[in-house]
């Protein structure tokens, strides 16, 4: 071989001229896992500092035809089965994978490909997958002989479907994932809550300090017949992007296959981290203890607070890391500025209760009851006389003399110039003021009327938190009265409690309030409350997600004044760290 020749793509020279060595162009050109397309990926959206992709897979396809992504998936899919087996996460042919591409349209419909059942993961061949279209019809078998379908399948699009966005679903069988739901000793707690970690931001829709609530399913002989409960915790935590099943495993999502397996292995890690926390007698889910004092002796400083800088004309904090508000940052900092939370009945014996972010997810409302009315109004009017059309109409239309918000009352306005027929009236006004999140009593009592309907049929079933069964249950005991007040009015807050997932909880609840008392944001509808009560304000504590509620309540005198932190809640701002704060209602006994 002649000397300078070039052998094994190690580093040398040929004919005088450099050549770069193999396996530094492996690690500068070539990624090791095989790629659909030429952009990166990331968990969550875009930020202002990357100007090149809004969103994972933003990037043009590394594919020069249908053919070739699809063998280019089925390879990925492989692959990437191969390194969860190595992880420990799919042995003994356990767990599975499902990637979805196309987008939709006639020239490129959707595909769904997933892998088979009973193969070993880290054997698997591009020719063992099944290629499905997005009504579960197979469009392309296996080129492998006498291989069936995963019983996961009917999963795999339950997800799509729930999760539109989603195209990567990803199924373990790790260990960690089956500790994590027996940490809790009798079994029969129905989600994991994990805080303050920082691999809290590698799943998605999460910082540091949020609150993770992972829920937990149980187990079934088989995979499909898991898809009820699934349906109903995806349904039930839209922050989550994964679900638990107890002594299983972990059904998990993302926008790309990248981002799913990135929140794959950060669920692993946060799961090892929670048991391993556990052994030495912390709990993931509580708040650390708080540091109260600079620390300067230690060689700490006393963080500095972010600039403020003008936008548009207004005040604005700099973000600061993951899209949190600096603000955020900073008052974690500052936690003995903070109140602490009341215990009852040491300080109370008076609850007043939010229910939208406090006691009832704000998405059961958002998606699943408002839609309700706008779905069904049309079949709710038509056999309605003209008499109870009429009254509706008259309450929709001093909901509209009261109403503040200056474009939809323009709207509203118009439409009561424009249209003549009634139910038409009635339809129009009530979609324009759920379209403006008005809150009036005309339109609360339309719609408990029709939730009423959906509750009694069983198509509605109204959602709470499980710590809040909990916390009716120990106040009852320990005669604590717990009180709603809530802007839906009293008839469908009945109806929520009554027709909850786990049973009849009226009993429980003392009274309850709604916008007849006066506005929440108003002081005196407080004062108007503890009035009917028979008590002083400064006996009550009053718990919301709402920061104009908690101010309104503080200047009407109520003694103690929480803020609730649920995963969906508004994003908090200085005025909220002005309160004190609970993760579970339970906090209020101590727990």
């Amino acid at each position: 071989m002649a000397a300078g020749t070039l052998t094994n793509g190690g580093s040398g020279t040929s004919n005088g001229k450099s050549s770069i060595p193999s396996k530094v162009q492996l690690y500068t050109e070539e990624r090791r896992l095989i790629q659909t397309n030429t952009s990166w990926t990331r968990i969550g959206t875009g930020s202002a500092i990357d100007a090149r992709h809004s969103k994972s897979l933003a990037g043009e396809s590394t594919s020069s035809s249908p053919e070739e992504e699809k063998q280019k998936v089925c390879a990925l899919m492989c692959q990437l089965c191969e390194i969860f087996y190595k992880q420990g996460w799919q042995g003994g042919t356990g767990g599975g994978l499902s990637i979805r591409i196309g987008d939709g349209t006639t020239q490129r419909p959707w595909r769904v490909f997933s892998t088979p059942s009973g193969l070993q993961k880290e054997d698997m061949i591009g020719n063992d997958m099944f290629e499905l279209d997005m009504d579960g019809k197979v469009i392309c078998p296996p080129k492998t002989k006498n291989l069936k379908q995963s019983s996961m399948v009917p999963l795999w699009f339950l997800v799509y479907k729930l999760r539109p966005s989603a195209n990567c679903v990803v199924h373990t069988h790790s260990m960690n994932s089956q500790l994590a739901t027996l940490l809790c000793e009798d079994e029969d707690n129905k989600v994991l809550r994990l805080t303050h970690l920082e691999m809290l931001k590698g799943v998605g829709n999460h910082a540091y300090d949020d609150v993770l609530e992972i829920p937990i399913i149980e187990n079934r002989r088989s995979e499909d017949l898991l898809a009820p409960q699934l349906e109903e915790a995806i349904k039930a935590y839209p922050k989550c992007n994964a679900v638990l099943v107890r002594r299983h495993g972990l059904y998990l999502w993302g926008d790309s296959w990248q981002q799913a397996k990135t929140q794959c292995e950060s669920f692993e890690f946060l799961f090892e981290t929670a048991i391993k926390m556990r052994s030495i007698g912390k709990d993931a889910s509580m708040l650390p203890p708080a540091k109260a004092g600079k620390r300067k002796s230690d060689g700490i400083e006393e963080p500095q607070v972010e600039k403020r800088r003008k936008i548009n004309g207004a005040t604005a904090v700099q973000p600061a890391f993951n899209g949190v508000m600096a603000v955020d940052n900073d008052m974690d900092l500052t936690l003995e500025k903070r109140n602490m939370v009341p215990l009852v009945p040491k300080d109370c014996k008076i609850i007043l209760l939010d229910i939208e972010g406090c006691t009832t997810a704000i998405s059961f409302v958002k998606d699943v009851l408002f839609p309700y009315v706008l779905n069904n109004i049309d079949s709710y009017l038509k056999p309605l006389s003209d008499t109870d059309t009429s009254g509706f109409l008259e309450a929709l239309k001093k909901d509209v003399d009261t109403m503040k918000d200056p474009d939809a009352k323009s709207k509203c306005d118009a439409l009561l110039v424009e249209t003549k027929d009634e139910k038409a009236l009635v339809k129009g006004l009530v979609q324009i003021m759920v379209e403006h999140d008005i809150k009036a009593t005309g339109l609360k009592s339309l719609q408990g009327k029709m939730w009423k309907s959906g509750y009694d049929t069983g198509e509605l079933k109204g959602h709470v938190y499980e710590d809040y069964p909990v916390l009716l249950k120990w106040c009852k005991e320990q005669s604590v009265q717990v009180n709603i007040y809530s802007s839906g009015s009293i008839g469908a807050q009945k109806l929520l409690f009554s027709k909850s997932t786990v049973g009849d909880l009226t009993p429980y609840i003392n009274g309850n309030f709604d916008t007849t008392s006066g506005g929440k944001k108003e002081a005196q509808s407080y004062r108007n409350i503890a009035e009917s009560l028979g008590v002083k304000t400064s006996e009550i504590c009053f718990v919301s997600d709402a920061e104009a509620e908690l101010v309104a309540a503080r200047e009407a005198g109520i003694g103690f004044v929480v803020m609730s932190v649920r995963p969906g809640n508004a994003p908090m701002t200085e005025v909220g760290y002005e309160f004190p704060r609970v993760f579970s209602l339970m906090q209020l006994c101590g727990c």
